[in-house]
C-alpha cells in the first residue's frame, strides 16, 4: 500500500474563491492510503514546495497528489520538488481543480464536490503508479527553419551565430517573405528593403546556413533531437549551380503575359522569371504552367540565350532526406480573400485595392515605379478612402471568410499609407473609416496622431456600407459618421481595403506532419501563452512570427530570436532525457496484427518472430510487437488501436485509467 500525501492549493483566490479547499483536504485525507493532507495559499511557491518536501521526509510518503492548476503549468515544478525529497518524480500526480473545476463553476458546493472527485481519481492512480526512469537519446546538431520570411531569416541567423548548422526551407523561389513587398515600415518609415535585403544576403553568405528555396517539407518523423524530414525541391528547370542571375533569359522570353504574383497581379512577367532584383538566391525559375517549351516542346529561346547553359527542361522534383535536432515554424501569413465582400466592389473595379496591393503601387520597385496611379486608367487619384477592419473583428458566423480576431497591424499600416500619400501628394484628400484605432506599440500612438494632426488625414469613426462604381470612373463611398451621427457620401478615385490577415494555407498540413497543435483559425498554439510563448506543445517544435498569430515586424523579430535561443538550448545538449511514459506490449497477448504499427506516428513499433513455450513443452514461433522506447513519445495511439489489449502505456495503463474511472463513479 502506498503512503500518499495530498496537497491542496488555494492559488490565491483562483481556486479558493469557488472551492472550499480545507474541506477538500480534509475529505481526501480520509481516502485509503493517504497518510498526510494539507492545504496552502500558493503550493508552487518556495514555501509550498518546502511543505511538500518536509511532509515526504516526516511521513515517509511514497506518492504525492497535488490539487492545483493544470499540469501544463507546474507539473515539472512539483516533480522536481518531490525528486529532491527522494521520491521518483513519476509518483506525482496533478489533480487539476482550477481549469477543470473552479474556473467553470459558480456554486461553491458543486465546485467543492467536483474537486474532491478529481482528487480521489488522482489518488487512485497513484496507488497503481510505479517508479519510471527516462531513457536517453542523442541530439542531431542541426536545425530546420520552415519559412524564409523575416521571422525565418532572423531565427536562422541567430542559430547560426551560436555555431550550429541550419537549413531554411522556403516554398517561394526566393527568401524574404512579405517584407520584400513592403515599401516602408511603421513607425520609423525606414525602407523595408534596406532592412530585409541585408538579412537575405547574410543568410546566403553564412557558411552555417543552407537555403532550400522553391522547396517544401513533405514529411516529418521522429522526435525532439532526432527529426527525420523529407524536403521536396521543386523543379526550377534551371540549374542553380550554373545560373548567374543575369536576367537575359527573362528579357528574351516571348511569353510576356503571365500574371506577376510578386506584384499581386498588377502587372505581368515572363514565363521564366526572377521575382525581384534583390532575390536570394538570384536564380531564374521557369513557370511550367506558361512555358511553351514545357507545354508543347516549341520555343527553347531561354536555353539558346543562356550563356551559362543553366536551362534544364528535363529537371525533376527531388526529395532530400535530412536529420534535425529542432524545428522552427515560420510559415507567415496571407491577406484573406475579400472577393466575397461585394459591398466594397473589389471584384467590380480595379480602383478598389487591398492594402498590400497599395504597397506595391507605391513601391519604387513596383509596377508603376512608385508613382501613385489609378490601376484603371493610370491617372493620379485626388481622393482616396481607406476602409479599416475588412474581414477582421467579425461577429460569428464569419460567412464571408472573415475573422473574429483583430489583425493587429492594419491600423498602423493604414496610418502609414495615409501619411505617405499626403506627404508625397498634398493635393490628395485622404479619408480613413475605422471602428477603433488600435496603436499599442512603442511610438505607435504618436505615429497615428502625426497622420491626423500634421498631415491632415480625415479619420471618420464608422463603417463603409457600400462602394458603388460610377459612370465617370469614380467610386461613390457610402458610410456612417458615428461621432457626427450622419451618413456620408464621398466621391473617391481609389478605395483601399485593410484586409484581415490569416495563417498561410501551408500551416494546417504542416501541423499535421509535425503533430503540433493549432487553434480554430489555423494559427499554431503555443505550449503556454505566458510562460512558453515560443514553444509548441510538441517538444522540439518552436514558433516564430505570424504562424502563431498576427504580429508586426519588431514583435516577429523578437519572437524569432526567442525561438532561436530555445533551439540552441536543445542543440547544446549531447543527449536528451526521453519520456518514460512509453508504450509496452504484453507479448503473451499480442496476436501480431500490425494495427499498432500502422497508427504509430513516430515509427517506434516493429514486429519480430519470437519463440514461445507451447502445450506439451512444444516450441511455437509467434509474430509479436516490440517498441523502441527511444523513439516512442507516449502518444497512446497504439493502445487505442490494439484489438487484443496487448499494448499498454507506462504511467497511463488501462488499469490505472480504469481505477480513476472507478474512483469518480463510486
Amino acid at each position: 500500500m502506498q503512503k500518499i500525501g495530498v496537497f491542496v492549493c488555494h492559488c490565491g483566490t483562483n481556486i479558493a474563491a469557488t472551492v472550499d479547499v480545507k474541506t477538500v483536504a480534509e475529505q481526501l485525507g480520509k481516502e485509503p492510503g493517504v497518510a498526510f493532507a494539507a492545504d496552502y495559499q500558493y503550493m508552487c511557491s518556495e514555501a509550498g514546495q518546502n511543505l511538500i518536501k518536509n511532509a515526504i521526509k516526516e511521513h515517509g510518503l511514497t506518492g504525492v497528489v497535488v490539487c492545483s492548476c493544470s499540469p501544463r503549468m507546474h507539473e515539472a515544478t512539483f516533480r522536481k520538488a518531490c525528486a529532491a525529497a527522494g521520491i521518483n518524480s513519476y509518483m506525482v500526480e496533478i489533480a487539476n481543480i482550477r481549469e477543470q473545476c473552479s474556473w467553470i463553476h459558480k456554486e461553491k458546493a458543486d465546485a467543492t464536490e467536483k474537486a474532491i472527485i478529481i482528487g480521489r481519481a488522482a489518488i487512485a492512480k497513484v496507488h497503481l503508479n510505479a517508479p519510471l526512469v527516462p531513457g536517453e537519446s542523442p541530439v542531431t546538431k542541426r536545425a530546420l527553419v520552415i519559412g524564409g520570411g523575416i521571422a525565418g531569416m532572423q531565427a536562422a541567423l541567430d542559430i547560426a551565430e551560436a555555431g550550429y548548422e541550419v537549413d531554411i526551407v522556403e516554398k517561394k523561389s526566393t527568401i524574404g517573405g512579405k517584407m520584400t513587398q513592403i515599401d516602408k515600415t511603421f513607425p520609423t518609415l525606414d525602407c523595408a528593403a534596406c532592412i530585409s535585403t541585408p538579412k537575405m544576403v547574410d543568410c546566403a553568405q553564412n557558411e552555417k546556413i543552407n537555403i532550400y528555396a522553391y522547396s517544401e517539407v513533405s514529411a516529418v518523423k521522429g522526435f525532439i533531437g532526432n527529426f527525420d524530414v523529407s524536403i521536396t525541391r521543386k523543379a526550377r528547370y534551371v540549374d542553380e549551380t550554373k545560373c548567374t542571375g543575369c536576367g537575359i533569359c527573362t528579357e528574351k522570353c516571348p511569353q510576356k503575359k503571365v500574371p506577376n504574383e510578386f506584384n499581386l497581379g498588377l502587372n505581368n512577367r515572363t514565363a521564366i522569371y526572377i521575382p525581384f532584383a534583390q532575390a536570394v538566391p538570384k536564380v531564374a525559375t521557369i513557370d511550367a504552367n506558361y512555358c511553351m517549351m514545357l507545354k508543347s516542346g516549341k520555343c527553347g529561346i531561354c536555353s539558346k540565350v543562356c550563356g551559362a547553359g543553366a536551362i534544364d527542361y528535363k529537371q525533376k522534383d527531388e526529395v532530400i532526406e535530412k536529420k534535425y535536432g529542432a524545428i522552427v515554424v515560420a510559415t507567415g501569413y496571407n491577406p484573406i480573400n475579400i472577393e466575397k465582400y461585394d459591398e466594397f466592389a473589389y471584384s467590380q473595379s480595379k480602383d478598389v485595392v487591398t492594402s498590400l496591393e497599395f504597397e506595391r503601387i507605391t513601391n519604387a520597385a513596383g509596377p508603376t515605379g512608385g508613382i501613385l496611379l489609378r490601376p484603371s486608367d493610370g491617372k493620379h487619384p485626388h481622393t482616396i478612402v481607406f476602409v479599416q477592419c475588412v474581414g477582421s473583428r467579425e461577429a460569428p458566423p464569419c460567412t464571408k471568410g472573415g475573422k473574429e480576431y483583430c489583425s493587429k497591424i492594419c491600423c498602423m499600416y493604414t496610418a502609414k499609407h495615409a501619411m505617405l500619400t499626403r506627404e508625397k501628394y498634398p493635393d490628395t484628400d485622404v479619408y480613413v473609416f475605422y471602428i477603433d484605432v488600435r496603436t499599442p506599440g512603442k511610438n505607435f500612438d504618436e505615429f497615428y496622431r502625426r497622420a491626423v494632426e500634421q498631415y491632415g488625414v480625415h479619420y471618420i469613426k464608422g463603417m463603409v456600407g457600400k462602394v458603388a462604381p460610377q459612370a465617370d470612373g469614380t467610386l461613390l463611398v457610402q458610410g456612417s459618421d458615428l461621432i457626427e451621427n450622419k451618413q456620408l457620401k464621398i466621391k473617391a478615385d481609389m478605395v483601399v481595403l485593410a484586409a484581415a490577415i490569416e495563417a498561410d494555407k501551408s500551416a494546417r498540413p504542416l501541423a499535421t506532419m509535425l503533430t503540433a497543435s493549432m487553434d480554430t483559425n489555423d494559427f499554431f498554439t503555443e505550449a503556454h501563452a505566458k510562460l512558453r510563448p515560443v514553444e509548441s506543445p510538441t517538444a522540439g517544435i518552436f514558433l516564430a512570427g505570424c504562424c502563431q498569430g498576427p504580429k508586426d515586424i519588431p514583435e516577429t523579430v523578437a519572437q524569432a530570436s526567442a525561438a532561436a535561443v530555445k533551439v540552441v538550448g536543445v542543440l547544446a545538449k549531447d543527449k536528451l532525457l526521453g519520456n518514460p511514459c512509453v508504450a509496452h506490449p504484453n507479448e503473451n497477448m499480442c496476436n501480431g496484427c500490425s494495427s499498432c504499427e500502422k497508427v504509430c506516428p513516430y515509427g517506434a513499433i516493429t514486429y519480430s518472430d519470437k519463440e514461445f513455450r507451447g502445450p506439451n513443452r512444444s516450441t511455437l514461433i509467434r509474430r509479436v510487437a516490440s517498441v523502441n522506447e527511444a523513439v516512442c513519445q507516449g502518444c497512446g495511439a497504439c493502445t487505442v488501436a490494439c484489438p487484443s489489449g496487448a499494448m499498454d502505456l507506462k504511467g497511463f495503463s488501462n488499469k490505472q485509467i480504469m481505477a480513476e474511472v472507478d474512483a469518480i463513479c463510486r
